[in-house]
Formats: C-alpha cells, sequence, structure tokens
C-alpha cells in the first residue's frame, strides 16, 4: 500500500503563474536599507542575486534563505519592510480547490498526506497561506528547504520529506510534482514513484539537467486517489 503522497507547492497545489521577476525585485528592493544608491540599483542587484541562488539550487542543490538573498546582493535589509515582497506573491499563492478534497479522500483512505517545496521562504509563510486556504490541517509533515541544506533533486531533501511524514521505504512513497527534473526524476533518484502534473510552464533557465520519466501523469489532483488505488 502506498503509504503517503507528498505534494510540491507551486505549479502543483497553486496554479502555475508567469512571474515577473523585475516587479518582485522592486518589491524586495523596498526592505533594503542604508545604501546610498537609488531603489533601481538595489532591484537590479537583486534580480542577479536571485538568478545566482537559484542557479544553485538547480545545479548543486544548494538552499537559501531571503537573507541570503540579500547577502548575494551585498544588501542590507529590514526583514519588518519585506510587506511589499510578500504581497507581491500573494495572488500566486492561492490553493488549488481540488486540495483539500483530494487530501481528505487520501487520509480517509490512511495516507499521509506532505509538502516538500523548494522555498527561500519561511515556514510561517507557508503555514499562513495553507491556514488561510482551509487545508492546513490536512497536512501530516510538511519540509521547506528554507530551513535545510538542500533543494530538490538531492536524494538528502526527499529524505527529510520521508522523516517529516513518519514514512521510512520511499517505495511506499509517492511524490506529486510539476516539474521533471526537481519532483519527478528527484523523487525516483530517492525510490519513490513520482507523478507528473504537466500544467506548469518551466522556464529554460529553471530546466535542470535531466528530466525524468514519470510514472504516472493526471491532470487534476482530483485524478490521484485513483492512480494510488491501482499501484495498491
Amino acid at each position: 500500500m502506498i503509504e503517503a503522497v507528498i505534494f510540491d507547492w507551486g505549479g502543483t497545489l497553486t496554479a502555475w503563474h508567469d512571474v515577473d521577476f523585475h516587479a518582485e525585485s522592486l518589491a524586495l528592493a523596498q526592505a533594503v536599507v542604508g545604501a546610498e544608491h537609488e531603489v533601481e540599483v538595489s532591484q537590479r542587484l537583486l534580480h542577479e542575486a536571485g538568478a545566482t541562488i537559484w542557479g544553485r539550487s538547480r545545479d548543486h542543490q544548494q538552499s537559501a534563505t531571503v537573507a541570503d538573498l540579500f547577502d548575494e546582493a551585498g544588501l542590507e535589509h529590514d526583514p519588518a519592510l519585506l510587506a511589499d515582497y510578500y504581497a507581491f506573491w500573494e495572488p500566486h499563492t492561492l490553493t488549488d480547490p481540488e486540495v483539500r478534497p483530494t487530501w481528505e479522500r487520501l487520509r480517509a483512505e490512511g495516507r499521509k498526506v506532505g509538502v516538500l517545496s523548494n522555498t527561500i521562504w519561511p515556514r510561517a509563510f507557508h503555514e499562513a497561506v495553507f491556514e488561510r486556504d482551509g487545508v492546513l490541517d490536512l497536512i501530516d509533515g510538511d519540509v521547506y528547504t528554507s530551513e535545510i541544506a538542500w533543494t530538490k533533486p538531492s536524494p538528502l531533501a526527499f529524505r527529510a520529506a520521508l522523516d517529516a511524514v513518519g514514512v521510512s521505504d520511499p517505495g511506499r512513497c509517492v511524490y506529486v510534482g510539476d516539474r521533471l527534473f526537481d519532483d519527478v526524476w528527484g523523487a525516483q533518484q530517492a525510490g519513490m514513484r513520482a507523478v507528473h502534473v504537466p500544467h506548469s510552464r518551466i522556464p529554460a533557465v529553471q530546466i535542470g539537467h535531466t528530466e525524468g520519466e514519470p510514472d504516472a501523469v493526471v491532470q487534476s489532483l482530483s485524478e490521484l486517489p485513483d492512480v494510488l488505488a491501482r499501484w495498491d
């Protein structure tokens, strides 16, 4: 029996959105303090820093935090001034309406529900999103790479997620995600089955060195329980 299903977040539990990362950097720049140059310079430095830290995630599975982003840009910031940054992202964080009924069915079938997300955001932000959208109570274990040293597709990130949901055998766990490198190939390297949700337009610079072949493809999360039933 499949004991647990672990989900990617962005593009899997939320709809995929094409994001203006220059606008994101401008929102980040509002938190810069003590800089002698203009906001536009901070914006450019933060945009470049974002490309660097996400490149490290893609190529070396090295995690980072929001603070690391400012450090990479050589800028000081006040965390209390990040309201514009989080407000910029809020429209992109809405949970798919299919998540709650799907998770309720999985748990009714005796399966645990987990989340593993590549993110620089703190746990509190993600938990606030899940609580806002009424699904936090259904999560048995969650891992955010801002809290660990690795990102997907490192097997160590997936191991952390397995530990979080209390499953020792990766063969009894399924990972669901929208990326063929981070999610599908990564989960399979960790010994898990992988289900692909193929609706995201992954930018070329975010595609890793390998694209995995998913064990199953679903067009909506509501299809997932039937896939698991066949595997059981």
